[in-house]
């Protein structure tokens, strides 16, 4: 079991959270709390199912635009893709 368990946390990695993250999360109400793991199981959902999107529309200064859309295309990387990615690195922080 504990071999088992060893790899698991070797894929998986620890998780580390600032003691600011953490101070905030006591905050919680409890809808809060529940809102928040419904949102965190979706996100993380084991499923070979095309994931529901939404069309989004957001003001962005030319310049930065295009220079993200310039260095996604150095990475080989479509922008829209590129910004999803960063998205979701920056909620499993």
């Amino acid at each position: 079991m504990l071999g088992s368990w060893s790899n698991w946390m070797k894929r998986k990695g620890i998780q580390h959270f600032s003691s600011e993250y953490l101070k905030n999360c006591k905050k919680m109400t409890t809808d809060e709390i529940v809102q928040f793991l419904e949102d965190f199981r979706q996100l993380h959902a084991m499923s070979s199912k095309q994931k529901k999107s939404k069309l989004i529309s957001i003001k962005m200064p030319l310049d930065l635009l295009s220079a993200f859309r310039r260095r996604s295309q150095l990475e080989g990387v479509p922008y829209q893709t590129m910004i999803k990615n960063l998205m979701r690195e920056w909620l499993n922080k």
